[in-house]
């Protein structure tokens, strides 16, 4: 066994550069982190060769004091913090004191600063040795300089990636810090290139698109010292990739898989298969109740009552795509995707547990009131549905249909299949979950933690149906399960509700099998392609729709109908030219 010894200098740096300076990217958040600490209204990044050979970041923040010039680049120096009580509730995006020091030593750095005219300096550093420290003419703020990264450790230089590939991600950064910050101006360059000029209080429409404010929903919500605010696209406006998804907590851009988890159960009912949100969310709650201090690139953080962030995060976003349908009564427009003039109100949204009943199209007619269905579309436009009133049927297919605005046209199984399944969770959440005893139990083999979290959980289980008992240190026996899911493999889903128990202090896996079950019912229980229909079992499609959550899109998150406005009719028949 070889004998303890302390690592020189030298080498503690580089280990701690390693946790810090990943890439260039990682090198530019930071920087960046601390010109807006600093109070700038303007960031300028310029990069060379994906940010290896230089990154450059320049604001008309504070600036640094000259005496504090040398102490900015040692490590644990920082002005933001004074002793470990300031951990506790950390409002500024840096506090570490190790960003500086870390790319010091792993490149050639030049800091130059002033606090006023005429009064700044600049230090260089190699490898994080000192070379010169001498008087600058610059104006107020800081201009950092990182070049050559990696040239003392050309086994970390060998793990990047190509020039793009390195490019693409500075840009990321940038972007990201730009959402959070649209009171300040950005500008990323290439070389000579202008990759991004994100002005103040434009950076939304430059980075989502053009397209995105159309065909989203605003989200302003909040419960105690919890606020929600941001824009989540519509369940039609989707990506192939999860890349298009922005996550801020207090001003912090953070890859939070709590947060994710809680989005995909709000879109669970509506997305369609395969397809990823898209989002801008920002999380403002007390800074004492999350620990920013979990990991050295501050990418990750840790909330005092996670579960309690999830909850609201979820329900947030679940009672919103719930509202945005066709008929609501109040709320942000949605897009085009709804029709003209229509609102969305805050009906609740009424989730299901037992399913009792299936909407037939006879029961549909039935439960509309009669002077609501009529057999063609009124003379005048007074007082129109948002979805209109039915014209004839396409192929046995698609409905069509004549609001204010123009033509819709309705998937009639999609349509009819959304209702019965709203209707189908109704009447399963209409009572008490019932559960089902078991006339034999089933063991199954756990790890302890999941031994314990069966039995100090064992209250929730209930809730969900399930009665587990604890048999012994790494096993279970699973007594009842939920009725409706009696023919399941029990043992996992138990697993699949202890893993999400573990990982995000609740689980929704149980109501996820329920409604799978009830989507399929609905599915075989809705009306089929060349089904003839009335006029009223039409009409009934219509208004139900109306009122029904989530009526946007099918189960499967196809969409239900399309609006064509006379004006676009117009334009395809080339009127008025």
């Amino acid at each position: 066994m070889p004998r303890i010894h302390r690592l020189s200098e030298f080498v503690a740096n580089q280990i701690a550069a390693g946790e810090v300076v990943e890439r260039p990217a990682s090198i530019v958040k930071e920087l960046i982190e601390n010109s807006l600490d600093a109070g700038a209204r303007s960031i300028r990044t310029t990069i060379e060769n994906g940010g290896v050979k230089c990154i450059v970041v320049q604001d008309d923040g504070c600036g640094i004091a000259p005496d504090d010039l040398r102490l900015a680049v040692s490590r644990f120096a920082t002005s933001k913090i004074s002793g470990a009580d300031d951990l506790d509730g950390v409002e500024t995006l840096g506090f570490r004191g190790e960003a500086l020091a870390s790319a010091a030593s792993v490149s050639r750095l030049t800091i130059t600063s002033a606090i006023s005219a005429g009064g700044g300096m600049s230090l260089n550093l190699a490898g994080g040795t000192e070379e010169a420290f001498r008087p600058a003419a610059t104006p107020v703020g800081t201009t950092v300089e990182v070049a050559d990264l990696f040239y003392n450790t050309p086994a970390r230089r060998k793990f990047l990636k190509t020039e793009r590939t390195e490019t693409g991600h500075v840009s990321d950064v940038v972007r990201r810090l730009a959402l959070a910050h649209p009171d300040v101006a950005f500008e990323l360059r290439h070389g000579q290139r202008v990759m991004e000029r994100l002005p103040a209080g434009r950076e939304l429409d430059a980075i989502m698109g053009s397209e995105f404010l159309s065909q989203s929903i605003a989200i302003d919500t909040g419960n105690g010292d919890l606020r929600l605010s941001g824009w989540i696209g519509l369940p039609g406006y989707t990506r192939a990739q999860a890349n298009a998804q922005f996550f801020f907590v207090n001003g912090r851009a953070v890859q939070d898989r709590l947060a994710g988890h809680a989005v995909r159960q709000a879109y669970r009912d509506v997305m369609f298969h395969g397809r990823h949100s898209v989002f801008v969310l920002f999380l403002e709650l007390d800074p004492g109740s999350v620990d920013v201090n979990v990991h050295p690139t501050k990418r990750e953080v840790r909330f005092r009552d996670s579960r309690r962030v999830h909850d609201f995060v979820f329900a947030s976003l679940h009672r919103l795509l719930s509202d945005a349908r066709p008929g609501a009564e109040s709320g942000p427009p949605a897009g085009d995707r709804l029709p003209p003039g229509s609102h969305h109100g805050h009906a609740p949204h009424r989730h299901s547990p037992y399913p009792q009943t299936s909407m037939s199209l006879s029961s549909l007619v039935a439960e509309v009131d009669a002077p609501a269905v009529h057999d063609a579309p009124p003379t005048d436009d007074h007082d129109v549905p948002p979805l209109g009133y039915a014209l004839a049927q396409l192929h046995g297919v698609y409905i069509l249909s004549q609001n204010e605005e123009g033509l819709v046209v309705i998937d009639m199984h999609a349509a009819h299949e959304r209702i019965t399944y709203e209707k189908l969770k109704a009447d399963y959440g209409s009572g008490k979950l019932t559960a089902q005893r078991l006339l034999v139990p089933i063991p199954i083999d756990v790890t302890p933690r999941e031994a314990d979290l069966a039995e100090t959980h064992g209250g929730e289980l209930a809730r969900l149906g399930l009665a587990i008992d604890r048999s012994g240190p790494r096993s279970c026996v699973i007594r009842e399960v939920p009725s409706l899911l009696a023919d399941s493999d029990a043992a996992a889903l138990v697993r699949d509700v202890l893993d999400e128990i573990a990982e995000f202090g609740t689980s929704d896996a149980v109501q996820a099998k329920a409604d799978e079950l009830l989507a399929s019912m609905a599915c075989h229980g809705s009306a089929r392609a060349n089904r003839r229909l009335s006029i009223p079992e039409m009409n009934a499609i219509l208004r139900e729709m109306e009122t029904t959550p989530n009526a946007g899109q099918c189960n499967h998150g196809r969409p239900t109908y399309f609006v064509q406005s006379m004006q676009q009719l117009d334009h395809l028949f080339l009127r008025g030219r």
